[in-house]
């Protein structure tokens, strides 16, 4: 139950989130604020390819909420763990337990033999927010210093007590 807590969490946090960041740029690049310099090229970058991990992420969250869902329900033909047979039914019938991972995202199918599995989620999710995750904070780290550059001061990293 406390899976199914957090990722419907996630999930609200995410829902709200997205429409909120994404109206706020457009509403900034329609008043003419993005000037169109290095740096506010690179703040939109950030904050689209922050949208993007986000929209990924709450994507995966998605498809582990109905994971989660579907090896909670019990009643007739829960055993194996629905979720767990993707990896063959040989292999679901000595599944255990579930666990789910936040980060990384992942479903696993627990064995009474030792070794684990993961099902339930596409395998783009987690590459995709790394990267996407990446470019966001990259690109807002270049942002910083193009705009304190413009600003005619030194980087951050650059300065000295």
């Amino acid at each position: 139950m406390t899976d199914f807590l957090v990722l419907a969490a996630i999930l609200l946090a995410a829902l709200a989130a997205l429409p909120v960041l994404a109206v706020r740029e457009l509403v900034a690049l329609a008043r003419g604020r993005r000037r169109g310099g290095r740096a506010d090229r690179l703040r939109t970058v950030a904050l689209l390819s922050g949208l993007g991990a986000l929209a990924v992420y709450a994507w995966g969250a998605l498809h582990l909420l109905g994971a989660v869902l579907t090896a909670e329900d019990g009643g007739t033909d829960s055993s194996p763990l629905i979720p767990c047979r993707e990896g063959g039914i040989e292999r679901a019938l000595q599944v255990v337990d579930y666990d789910v991972g936040y980060l990384p995202l992942g479903f696993t199918c627990v064995r009474s033999t030792g070794d684990d599995y993961t099902v339930a989620l596409p395998g783009y999710v987690n590459p995709a927010f790394a990267v996407l995750g990446l470019a966001a904070v990259a690109s807002g780290i270049l942002a910083r210093a193009a705009a304190e550059r413009a600003d005619g001061r030194a980087p951050t990293a650059d300065r000295t007590r």
